[in-house]
């Protein structure tokens, strides 16, 4: 029997299928990519071999425009890449999880009403989320289904990196510092107690640098604080939403420039962050390449973004003894990475210059010196693998 994992989101599907047990192992991994633009499918066997890669049409009969149609190309397809699969249970990342859920669900008619409740706290997420879960109930209507939370890893919180000072009647309502990106944290501290047990014991950040990006404070394996907070709006500037920012520039924006709630969610999702700064791109591979000054600048002001709010979740841990980038600009971005170290230095950080420069495109690794009081690493994410695990827990503890 096998677990089918989906991820999707508002330009792509990525998906894995694991063979089920205590230990889920990879049996095909995937993407969907460029969806509203120039769609390509890219899927890998068990040893990596590709099983499909090619441009899809983007337009007539047999175009992949969306998500909806993504996940019909994958449900299309699992028979092809994958012959005889039967599954038992299949995965979903659920950006927000709200107060109701601090762990995965066991989707039913209830489950999937809450879920559809908190879309106005993730308007970028949420709406494809739940487009993966009701497409796979369709198709697959007998198979047990799971939501894994981005917000559940934070829900341990103390108050005081889980509140808002603004009147408590609005905390109790559900305004509260939520975090995301925790099934990357999870994986990543279940990952370091692996291999470096000491550190995953003490006082660590993770950066998880993307398209979205944020901050992990952990402490003994756990959630202590994030950059993130009420939406997937604050902390870290990223590559179309600007992060941490004054609220009186959003009044000033409504009373100055006539902005409503439609426009402000248009300006801070889509065209602020990195694409806004630099006028060029969201995508820092393009930033480095283009030679433009405002691209350098953007690409600066990411940086020392990067170096103030680890700094901050620093203080929060009372102190550093494990960095961990992980995710694509972390795992891929050596340069980026060496700016932040050096930004660092004063927190004890040396870095191992050619170590990070050998550390990427997957790989895992030590990128600080000897000397160093603290451990840098490049930790390759597996958001998919810390959902498949959850998915075989929850329906072994199902009943019947």
């Amino acid at each position: 029997m096998s677990l089918l994992i989906l991820n999707a989101g508002s330009s792509s599907l990525k998906f894995a299928l694991y063979a089920a047990g205590d230990a889920p192992a990879a049996l095909l991994t995937g993407k969907i990519d460029g969806l509203g633009s120039h769609p390509h499918v890219l899927v890998r066997g068990a040893d990596g071999a590709r099983l499909r890669d090619d441009t899809l049409a983007g337009a007539g009969p047999q175009a992949v425009r969306d998500v909806g149609d993504a996940i019909t190309l994958l449900f299309d397809g699992l028979a092809a890449w994958a012959p005889g699969v039967a599954l038992s249970g299949i995965g979903h990342r659920v950006v927000h999880g709200g107060v109701d859920f601090d762990g995965p669900a066991l989707i039913g008619d209830t489950v999937l009403a809450k879920i559809e409740a908190l879309t106005s706290l993730a308007p970028l997420h949420q709406p494809f989320n739940i487009e993966g879960i009701r497409a796979a109930r369709r198709h697959y209507p007998g198979v047990p289904q799971v939501a894994c939370f981005d917000t559940a890893f934070h829900r341990g919180h103390a108050f005081v990196h889980d509140t808002f000072a603004l009147p408590r009647e609005y905390f109790d309502a559900g305004v509260r510092r939520y975090g995301f990106h925790g099934l990357s944290y999870e994986y990543i501290a279940a990952r370091l107690r692996d291999i470096d047990p000491a550190a995953a014991g003490a006082r660590v950040v993770v950066a998880h640098l993307g398209s979205g990006a944020s901050l992990c404070a952990i402490r003994d394996g756990r959630s202590v604080a994030s950059s993130m907070g009420f939406t997937a709006l604050d902390g870290l500037p990223m590559g179309t939403r600007p992060g941490h920012i004054d609220p009186g520039v959003l009044l000033w924006l409504m009373t100055e420039r006539g902005m409503d709630a439609a426009a402000l969610t248009e300006l801070l999702y889509r065209r602020s962050g990195l694409k806004g700064l630099s006028g060029l791109s969201g995508d820092l591979r393009d930033l480095h390449a283009s030679g433009q000054p405002d691209a350098a600048q953007a690409v600066d002001y990411f940086v020392a973004q990067l170096c103030q709010q680890i700094a901050a979740m620093t203080a929060a841990l009372g102190g550093l003894d494990a960095l961990i980038f992980t995710a694509g600009i972390g795992e891929n971005d050596p340069l980026v990475r060496a700016r932040a170290m050096a930004g660092l230095r004063f927190l004890g950080i040396e870095p191992d210059p050619v170590a990070n420069e050998r550390h990427g495109a997957g790989q895992e690794g030590l990128i600080s010196g000897s000397g160093s009081a603290v451990r840098v690493r490049v930790i390759p994410t597996d958001e998919e693998r810390m959902i498949a695990r959850h998915v075989g827990t929850v329906i072994a503890a199902a009943p019947g």
